[in-house]
């Protein structure tokens, strides 16, 4: 095997492709992987990790108001985007600088460019100078990830007009944003702009916000956000956008179906993302995309072409960090013979890092009612817990959803403070098939807000202990 010559290759250095090179390594296969950009890919450098360092900035900002409560008071409180925004930016280049680090250790070649499939198997990169090289490998695995969407009503162009990468990267705050989607990526940035004195618009096309979750969790939300000044339109359509050198001026129809005009300094057009599966010589290979141009695969992440595979987002689903993590990880090992399951997309956890947290995994209220289960609901407020009330945040619930024939997990629901850490038990829970009743029998610490994982399982069972 010659240095151009690898097992695996895979194209793309994102959380799907860095997590299945290392995986691989660690099988003992000779790996590659080519990017042209950072490691980490849009999560780690773009996405993820420094937007969650933004609303961790976001959230000491609206902690701050509530200080006098313990006893400590200010002059005044001033905010400024521009250190929170360096601070992750810092952060992101640290834990990219991590994964290098992790190359160098399972001695996994990091190959600069971007790759194409060529006919007949192999890679061929092209580096920033434009100079081509080929490669082979036994094994391709397409990792190309996926970009936000852009809608001909709203041109991003990063200036008036952002994407979540131009919303990540300011330094100040406008004075007023309108943000057009209202899902997680949507409702994330209202959050932090909110936070540091801008006033923010929503404007969502479905009939509330964030609308892949429980319709409970959605309200919580919208009621917290108002209270902090907040404007929303759900149902609403926006039908055009003039922008100029200062403003946009949008023109949406709201759900009554009133023509209304709204004129902001910038916009976040949050409208969903699309995979990057165009450019990669995919006809010449034989690789089949589906209908909405994600590559189609079965439960080994393995492609139309032989010895080609596909994960993360391009492979459609979740567009999940943590999914493309688990598909990397199946696909390398199914290539190794050590194939010993696949991914539970039933069991994806979802989060929205807001605040207040959202975090969700299995079925929705109206899922289940739609597919005609017998099901229970329970539902346990934070101001019953003790450890919540302690800590001064009381807003929202835990809710699950019971199958009445089983007494399994059909879903769980939860809004509030670490949520998006919380949610991990019932994930293990609906992974291990437990029972609601198993979820309560395993002992939970006092005073907690894991008691309430507990309290929202007796409350499916109609016998919640403190409410």
């Amino acid at each position: 095997m010659t240095e151009k010559d690898f097992d695996v290759l895979i194209i793309g250095g994102g959380p799907g492709g860095y997590v299945a090179a290392i995986r691989a390594a660690q099988l003992g296969l000779n790996v590659a992987c080519v990017e042209a950009d950072k490691l980490g890919g849009v999560c780690l450098n773009i996405g993820c990790i420094p937007t969650k360092a933004l609303l961790t900035s976001a959230a000491l900002v609206n902690e701050i108001k509530t200080a006098g409560a313990h006893g400590i008071t200010f002059a005044e409180a001033n905010v400024d985007l521009g250190p929170a925004q360096e601070r992750s930016r810092a952060i992101a280049e640290q834990l990219s600088k991590g994964v290098s680090h992790l190359f160098k250790k399972n001695k996994i070649t990091h190959i600069q460019g971007r790759g194409r499939l060529l006919a007949g198997g192999g890679v061929e990169v092209e580096a920033a100078d434009g100079g081509r090289q080929a490669y082979s490998a036994a094994h391709v695995i397409l990792a190309t990830g996926s970009r936000p969407r852009d809608i001909p009503v709203l041109p991003i162009d990063e200036d008036r007009i952002w994407s979540s990468t131009g919303a990540l990267l300011q330094s100040k705050a406008p004075e007023t944003l309108a943000v057009v989607g209202a899902g997680a990526v949507g409702m994330e940035f209202a959050d932090v702009y909110n936070a540091y004195g801008t006033k923010v618009t929503v404007i969502e096309a479905l009939d509330r916000i964030l609308p892949l979750e429980d319709a409970d969790s959605s309200d919580v939300v919208e009621r917290s956000f108002k209270k902090r000044g907040m404007d929303f339109h759900t149902g609403a359509l926006v039908e055009s956008a003039d922008v100029t050198k200062k403003s946009v001026k949008l023109v949406f129809k709201d759900k009554k179906g009133q023509q209304q005009t709204l004129k902001v300094q910038n916009v976040l057009s949050a409208v969903g993302r699309v995979p990057n599966t165009n450019d990669l010589g995919l006809d010449d290979a034989g690789v089949a995309l589906d209908d909405q141009g994600f590559f189609v695969v079965d439960e080994y992440m393995r492609t139309s072409a032989t010895g080609v595979y596909a994960v993360g987002d391009c492979a459609g689903n979740q567009l999940l960090a943590h999914k493309a993590m688990h598909e990397g990880v199946i696909c390398v090992e199914a290539i190794a013979g050590q194939a010993h399951g696949t991914v539970d997309y039933q069991n994806v956890p979802n989060c929205t890092y807001c605040n207040p947290e959202v975090a969700s995994v299995g079925l929705t209220e109206e899922e289940a009612r739609e597919q005609g289960l017998e099901i229970d609901i329970g539902k346990f407020p934070w101001v019953a817990n003790g450890r919540a009330l302690a800590a001064g945040h009381s807003e929202g619930f835990v809710k699950v959803i019971r199958g009445a024939q089983y007494s399994e997990i059909l879903g769980a629901h939860i809004v509030g403070a670490h949520a998006t850490e919380l949610i991990g038990e019932f994930v293990v829970g609906r992974h291990l098939e437990s029972t609601v009743e198993e979820m309560d029998r395993a002992m939970h610490p006092h005073p907690t807000l894991s008691e309430a994982i507990a309290e929202g399982a007796l409350s499916a069972l109609g016998r919640a202990i403190h409410i």
